[in-house]
């Protein structure tokens, strides 16, 4: 049999959690077509993989590629890190159906609650479509080097239905309205939607930590329990289909029971969003997943989504977002740098802002490091924390944080890490058995995170470095479990028939590469970006996509429509 590439000697992870063997791969029009030991003399291409690993593509279920799809191909970071396939839609939040009246709204709200720039969306999407079924066949018509898997984000669909006051206000749809949103939701997925989204955070309080661009809640976040159960009863009814959702009230208990009960009445897979360790709150994390474990046992299929990357934030407060969790910051961080600065300027504000400090998306203020001072009158700030900062100067954190900002015209580079702090209690996360990877955001807070980069995370500094995991289980997670939960059909491990979406990779010398700062997006827009090192090929559906670390520039990747 002739082949079109044959992978040659490389040990062999299929996905499955098996132990991995040592032998060859052979590909022949988009397939893997042998597993094992296979002749390459008739190969088109042969690849040595010689001392590397061979494993099937990582899939990412949680990112917001839903603009930068139509202009980046590769929807990087996760091209660059071995991610083959991608789910989009996530949250809730998406582009379709919106009629041409509202992009503009959509847009803006992007900007907000994901920081997505503004022109970059404007200039970059084609906006040839208005209902979901017309976006999903624009992005079969985009080139792509990473499968798509699409979410029927719920956020449109709310504000179609029942128009921006009354979605946004949390009216109960009536019985008419509740159809309409079911009707949509049927037509999405007949047309390849994956199932449907929804962030459901409260309007105020340390877990509102993403709000519209006006600073109220986003319409998912005003749903009412009844439109969820009405649309898990359309996953039920085709008995096809994932829910993601992000849930957090002031009444756990309500919040576990209704997850439940989502999964319960649809009878498929609820992706829980997020499972996070938190340094002064160890017992958050442990009780999630002290739950996921009780709603495995009782067949209920709730899974948790983990934040298992130890990338923390590099960010200014000209671009900042995400201490929406405090009302008082919340308003200050609104508006464009005049604004801004005006608002951080401002000493009637400060009080407030020491009273009311955001607690949920970061580490506490005092431990942000001024990673890069911008001017003569606070270089000697650099690389202190700004609690040090505090001590030296005799100022509260707040107002040494924010004089450092405002004299360097709010250029001041901060850093401040992940909530979870100590290594053991992420070591929790990852180590529980049935965690999702990831959460990476790819596509969104692209001025401050650079998460996209969680799967060469975890196998260098969770398996490699640190040994909390197996290879073979690291695989499993980053491609198996994701594939299976989210409904692709064949993806995800290494077998005879299945797509060749495949990963080889230098176990010892791939590493995540130091942060960057390109200006790369529509409209002249920057971001920040973390590349890999180690990869020497990455391919998808049969065709190489990444040839040592570089973009070969070939676009094999397709949307995936009801997972295939």
């Amino acid at each position: 049999m002739s082949y079109d590439i044959v992978i040659k000697d490389g040990f062999i992870f299929d996905g499955t959690g098996a132990p991995r063997v040592r032998g060859d791969v052979g590909i022949t029009e988009g397939r893997v077509t042998a597993v094992g030991r296979v002749n390459h003399r008739d190969a088109g291409q042969t690849i040595d993989a010689s001392g590397m690993h061979v494993a099937p593509g990582f899939i990412d279920l949680h990112t917001h590629y839903d603009a930068q799809i139509f202009w980046d191909p590769y929807c990087t970071l996760s091209g660059w890190h071995g991610i083959t396939s991608v789910a989009i839609g996530n949250c809730g939040f998406g582009f379709a159906p919106v009629a041409p009246e509202m992009r503009e709204y959509a847009m803006r709200s992007m900007v907000r609650v994901e920081a997505i720039p503004y022109d970059s969306m404007a200039q970059g999407m084609p906006w040839d479509w208005v209902t979901f079924p017309d976006y999903l066949d624009s992005l079969d018509r985009t080139p792509k080097a990473v499968n798509i898997l699409p979410y029927v984000p719920i956020g449109p669909m709310l504000l179609q239905v029942l128009g921006v006051d009354d979605a946004k206000a949390g009216r109960m749809p009536s019985d008419e309205e509740h159809a309409e949103l079911a009707n949509l939701l049927r037509e999405a997925m007949d047309a390849g939607g994956c199932g449907w989204s929804a962030q459901r955070l409260p309007s105020t309080g340390p877990a509102a930590v993403q709000r519209d661009w006006d600073g109220t809640p986003m319409p998912t976040d005003m749903m009412n329990d009844e439109t969820a159960r009405v649309l898990a009863k359309v996953l039920a009814e085709r008995n096809q289909g994932v829910v993601q959702m992000t849930l957090t009230t002031d009444d756990i208990k309500h919040d576990l029971a209704h997850l439940e009960e989502i999964a319960s009445i649809s009878g498929r897979p609820l992706l829980h969003n997020v499972v996070q360790a938190f340094e002064d709150k160890p017992h958050v994390h442990k009780r999630q997943i002290e739950w996921l474990e009780r709603c495995r046992e009782r067949g209920i299929p709730v899974y948790g989504q983990g934040v298992t990357s130890d990338a923390g934030f590099t960010f200014t407060l000209e671009d900042w977002n995400l201490y929406d969790d405090s009302e008082a910051w919340m308003e200050a961080c609104m508006g464009d740098k005049a604004a801004r600065l005006a608002k951080f300027s401002d000493p009637a504000r400060r009080q407030a802002l020491k009273d009311n400090l955001p607690s949920t998306a970061t580490a506490p203020i005092g431990t942000v490091t001024i990673l890069s001072p911008r001017s003569e009158g606070t270089e000697r700030y650099r690389e202190m924390s700004v609690s040090q900062a505090a001590e030296v100067t005799g100022k509260h954190e707040v107002d040494v944080m924010l004089d450092i900002a405002v004299e360097d015209d709010l250029d001041t580079l901060f850093f401040v890490a992940p909530p979870q702090g100590n290594s053991d209690l992420l070591r929790d996360v990852v180590s529980y058995p049935h965690m999702l990877f990831g959460v990476s955001d790819g596509g969104a807070h692209t001025k401050f995170l650079t998460a996209g980069r969680y799967p060469t995370e975890t196998l260098t500094q969770q398996v490699r470095d640190n040994q909390w995991l197996t290879y073979e289980e690291a695989h499993r997670r980053l491609s198996a479990l994701p594939a299976q939960l989210a409904g692709f059909r064949d993806r995800g491990v290494i077998r005879q028939g299945c797509p060749a979406d495949l990963v080889v990779y230098d176990p010892e010398n791939l590493k995540v590469l130091p942060m960057e700062v390109v200006h790369d997006l529509p409209g002249g827009e920057w971001r920040r970006i973390q590349k890999a090192s180690g990869y020497r090929n990455v391919i998808v559906n049969g065709e190489i996509t990444i040839e040592d670390d570089a973009q070969t520039e070939t676009y094999s990747g397709k949307l995936l429509r009801h997972g295939r």
